[in-house]
């Protein structure tokens, strides 16, 4: 068999072969089908899923902005609504409204660690650099820092 026939040969088993192959019909449930566009909602994704307490609480942060400062409620052993903390600067994440803050241990509210919060509203981080000492109030339902001042 010469090279030529062994090509055509070759060819023709290719060409032959997809022409007679017909690509199968897509179900319903398939994401290109355009019932599966039309049909019912999609399920529920479990990866991550949050409760409504996991939300922030969209509230106006007025009171915090004017220095009303309410640590505890008036009632004996009803939640704490804010805590105090001291601490450093060690970055500003100003894309995600956070600072990274080495702080102590807050009383009857956490212990000592390096922690990422969020800061309501972003302003607050203007100003910041690593390194500051700072004293921050954050709101504990909202889980927020709400008030932060530069130590001297």
């Amino acid at each position: 068999m010469t090279l030529k026939t062994v090509v055509s040969l070759a060819s023709f088993a290719v060409i032959s072969g997809c022409a007679s192959y017909e690509l199968p019909p897509f179900v319903q449930h398939h994401p290109a089908s355009v019932q599966a566009a039309a049909s019912a909602s999609r399920p529920r994704s479990k990866t991550l899923e949050y409760s409504r307490a996991d939300m922030p609480a969209i509230a106006p942060v007025a009171a915090a902005q004017e220095g009303h400062q309410d640590h505890q409620s008036s009632e004996p052993g009803a939640p704490q609504k804010t805590a105090v903390g001291e601490g450093k600067v060690i970055a500003t994440v100003p894309g995600a409204n956070q600072v990274v803050v080495e702080h102590g241990e807050i009383k009857g509210f956490m212990d000592a660690m390096t922690m990422g919060y969020r800061v309501e509203p972003p302003s607050l981080l203007e100003g910041l650099q690593s390194g500051d000492q700072v004293r921050f109030t954050i709101d504990v339902p909202r889980k927020a820092i709400i008030k932060i001042e530069k130590k001297k």
